[in-house]
């Protein structure tokens, strides 16, 4: 019963499990990307779970006695989201020069024209 309660961590896990499926299934790189961004939120989640205390409030103070939340993990969670912009970003530029050297964003097909460069 205290499994169903948890359900957050169920999507957690869930979302984690989408994402690096994604990733080592699909050979097009923009799939890739998408998957770790999923991957990404997944954990994004895990920290944003963990920080929430039930009953708790924010870090204000008040007179008496009351429970508190740590505004760390959340804070740290927004300059995770920014830098997984940035990334996710970056990674779509690359996307698109890797179009425009070799005609495909498909990783098979890139790995094949490199090869065949070498020779």
């Amino acid at each position: 019963m205290s499994a169903l309660l948890h359900y957050n961590y169920w999507i957690v896990i869930l979302l984690m499990m989408i994402g690096f499926y994604i990733v080592i299934t699909h050979a097009n790189l923009i799939k890739k990307l998408l998957g770790l961004s999923i991957f990404q939120t997944s954990v994004f989640i895990l920290y944003i779970s963990m920080g929430k205390i039930s009953g708790g409030t924010a870090p204000i103070l008040y007179p008496g006695e009351h429970v508190y939340s740590n505004p760390l993990p959340h804070v740290l969670i927004l300059t995770a989201i920014v830098v997984g912009i940035a990334t996710t970003a970056l990674g779509l530029a690359l996307v698109v020069r890797l179009r425009e050297a070799y005609g495909s964003i498909v990783e098979d097909v890139i790995q094949q024209q490199e090869q065949e460069d070498q020779r």
